[in-house]
């Protein structure tokens, strides 16, 4: 059986980390306003460290406190106010 080639991600150079950050901004404030939350497959540090910088681009835009949190496999956005009323043993 021939052995499957293995999938090599490369890194994002600096202008293309930077057109991510502003091109995934607009997509997340919208899901953030109009669900209150926005979840990403983020299972490299790299991708955690991107939507990251989103979402605080995202509470600049807003005008509101925006969090992210990451599990390893998935990354989640919300606004700080709805995940401490979700969570009020985290304040």
């Amino acid at each position: 059986m021939p052995q499957q080639p293995t999938l090599r991600r490369t890194p994002l150079d600096a202008d293309e980390r930077a057109r991510s950050e502003a091109n995934f901004a607009p997509l997340v404030a919208e899901h953030l306003t109009t669900s209150g939350r926005f979840r990403i497959s983020a299972d490299t540090p790299e991708l955690v460290e991107l939507f990251q910088a989103v979402a605080r681009r995202v509470g600049e835009m807003l005008h509101r406190p925006v969090i992210s949190y990451a599990n390893g496999r998935y990354m989640v956005i919300t606004f700080a106010d709805t995940a401490e009323e979700a969570h009020p043993a985290r304040q």
